[in-house]
This record gives structure tokens, sequence and C-alpha cells, in this order.
């Protein structure tokens, strides 16, 4: 039986490694906090009668072994890492979720004929390199590159020689992918972050596809200078041009409609004095959409609004592309098996597409995958988030029955 007690009591103490002052969490990837949390999972973990590994990108990996070696794994997971002062349910209830239906499993001396693993991927949320985060789900399907390993957190530090001081081997981080060959199928239960499920006033949402997200990195070149000694008429301001830019992603994203949204996500200006005029400027635009043609669609449009912006404002101007994930679509198969258990539980389910990227995006490459969320409060990426005891564990009991179906097929 899946016990709503444990897991509660799980995720109050997990959310002590990192607490801030003002009730948050921070997590970061690969810091002390992290590792004293990949820790406490772990001993989580074997209680649950798994064995533990960490792979060379830092991915956490529980696995129960099945009866049959010869069949493929079931999965499940999501991470524990968080942003900066972040909530303490954020993927958290996905690695719990998953470690709770494995402990189910060996309390009720229920047997595996396909092994089950739990995974609790690195650098989900991309905090501390701000590199579009799935760090570790990227990895382990083979998606990284080079310059994944180049990017330097805010102190200088790059990636390689923080997975090296982690006691992690980037040089062999290929031995973290896996294959086509090992996974049956991959499940992924976490707090949905938006408003709809508590719109509808349903605790349990299926998602049926998960947006296809892509971060694009806008620098504008245009001439520092005095505030006071240089006329309107020949400034070259490169705050100027990503202001309209920003607004033009709002602008053009609603022509577009349909699950896409777009953000400005952040704002650097150099220099940033009250008395210069801003001579560089660069912004991060965050488009996402589960219809990958209109993303590519708008993400055009946008580009040539670039052009035209830094043309008529006379600046320079740069793009460079800095991740993108494909949409990705819940296996039907799955999306019906959930339907029918929800009923037999008789948990209020409701159809959605995630907006947010997760995991299981990347999981989809080599895999068939579907999701669960669990209604939440107060938004998300903060102190207030909130998700409600018994709505966990509706979610968790139905991940629970769907891995079962599957874990003995």
């Amino acid at each position: 039986m899946i016990s709503k007690d444990r897991l509660q009591k799980r995720i109050e103490l997990l959310a002590q490694i990192g607490k801030t002052e003002i009730g948050g969490v921070s997590r970061i990837a690969l810091t002390k906090e992290y590792k004293e949390g990949l820790d406490l999972v772990t001993n989580w973990m074997e209680e649950a009668g798994m064995t533990v590994r960490l792979d060379e990108a830092g991915n956490l990996i529980g696995r129960k072994e099945g009866t049959n070696p010869e069949l493929k794994a079931i999965a499940l997971g999501s991470h524990i890492d968080s942003v900066d002062n972040g909530g303490k349910y954020d993927g958290v209830i996905g690695v719990l979720g998953g470690i709770e239906v494995v402990q189910h499993l060996k309390e009720e001396s229920i047997t595996n004929k396909r092994s089950l693993e739990v995974i609790a991927f690195c650098e989900e949320e991309g905090s501390r390199f701000q590199s579009g985060g799935v760090f570790g789900s990227r990895a382990m399907v083979g998606n990284l590159l080079k310059k994944d390993l180049e990017v330097t957190d805010d102190k200088g530090n790059s990636r390689y020689e923080v997975l090296k001081d982690f006691g992690l081997d980037p040089d062999n981080i290929s031995n973290a992918i896996r294959n086509k060959e090992e996974f049956d199928l991959y499940l992924e239960m976490h707090i949905e972050q938006g408003p709809i499920l508590i719109r509808e006033d349903i605790p349990v949402g299926i998602v049926t596809g998960i947006t296809g997200l892509s971060l694009t990195e806008v620098t504008f070149h245009g001439e520092a200078n005095h505030v006071g000694g240089t006329p309107m008429d020949l400034r070259y301001d490169a705050l100027l041009g990503a202001s309209e830019t920003a607004l033009a992603v709002e602008e053009i994203v609603n022509e577009y409609g349909g699950n896409a949204v777009g953000t400005a996500a952040t704002m650097e200006v150099i220099p940033s004095q009250v008395n210069i005029i801003p001579g560089r400027v660069s912004t991060v635009i965050d488009i996402r959409d589960t219809d990958y043609e209109r993303r590519e669609a708008i993400l055009k449009k946008l580009e040539a609004k670039v052009k035209e912006i830094s043309t008529r404002r006379n600046l320079g101007y740069q793009l460079k592309s800095k991740l993108k994930a494909n949409p990705a679509l819940s296996a039907q198969h799955i999306l019906d098996t959930m339907k029918k258990k929800s009923k037999e539980l008789g948990i209020s389910t409701f159809e959605m597409p995630s907006g947010g990227g997760h995991d299981a995006q990347l999981m989809a490459e080599i895999t068939d995958m579907a999701m669960v969320f669990v209604r939440s409060e107060n938004g998300s990426h903060n102190p207030d988030e909130y998700a409600k005891p018994e709505d966990i564990k509706s979610g968790t009991d139905l991940l629970m029955e769907t891995a079962l179906y599957y874990v003995n097929r």
C-alpha cells in the first residue's frame, strides 16, 4: 500500500537539505547540498530493496532486478535538484513516488518480471550553469555536445571541472548513455506547476504531450555613451533593441496562439550604470510549444523581427541557440492504461499537455513515455509551491498501478 505519511515525511526531510531562511529550497545540482540529498535518497532506495549507482553524468539510479532478465526494464523518475530558493515538491515527488512504488512491491511481496529502475536525473533545472537544464537525461540519451561540458557557473567553474570535483569522470561521460533495448517505458510524476488542475478542481493530470523548449540568446551591440551629452537622434541604445524584442515575443506568440508560450527570461545590460547608455544587451528568449512546426515558425518570425529592429536602430546583433528540445507525445497505450487505472482507483483525472520541459521528453527519444501531474498551488519555482498530501498519494497510486500493469506483462 502506498503510504501517504511516509511520502510526506520524506518530502519534509529532503526539504531540510538546502533549506533557505524564508522556507524555500536551494539544492543546486552538483553542490554539497545536492550530494547530501543524493545520499539521503540513496538510503531510501536501498531500504526499498534496490541496488544503487551514480553514473558519470551524476544520475542516481536505483534498480530492483526482475525475475526475467531478458525483458526490458520499466523506469520511473524525475529530479531532486532545485532552482535557487525554489519549492520542496518540484521533481522531488516523482523520485520519492517512484521509490514508494518499489517499496510497495517489497512490502506486499509482489514479484516483478521486468526490472524496475528509479532515476533521479542530474541538473534538470539548469540553475547552476544556466544552459537550459535536463543535463542528466540528455546525457542518458546521448545528446550531449562538447560545449555542454565547457559552460561555466557564476564562479567561472566549468561543468567538466565541477563533475570531476564531484567524484565523476566526465572524460567517460558516454558511459551514461542507455539505449532502446534497455527500457520498455518511462513514467514520471511531477507537480503541474500551473493553474489548470486547480481551475478544473481535479487532483491528477494525465499528460498527453510535453512542450518543445527552445532557448535563444539575442545580443544587441550599440554604443555606450554619456546619457547627457548624447542627443536622442544620435543614440545607439542596445537596451531599447532588447526591450522591443521582449515585446515582440509576446506579440508574435499571441499571433500564433495554440499552446505556444514565449518569455524574455533574462536581460544582461552592459554597462549597467545610471549615466551610461547601454552598449551591449543580451536577452534569453524562451519559446515553447507542443507543435514543432508552429514553434519553428515563431522562431523564424522572431529572427526576422530582431533583424528589422537592429537595422532600424543601427545596432549590431547576434542570435545563439542555447538549447532545443523537441516536443514529445506520450505513448497512446500508456495513456489508455492510465485512464483505465484511474477509473478503477476512483481518481478524477484531466488530460492536458505539459507547458514545462521534463526529463521525460528526452527519455521519449529511446523509449515510450508518459507523465502524471499532481495538482499544485501557488505556481512553482518558489518557496510557496504546495501540493496536498492526498493529491500526491493519488498521483502515486496511479503511478503504481500503471507501473504494475507493465512490470509483469
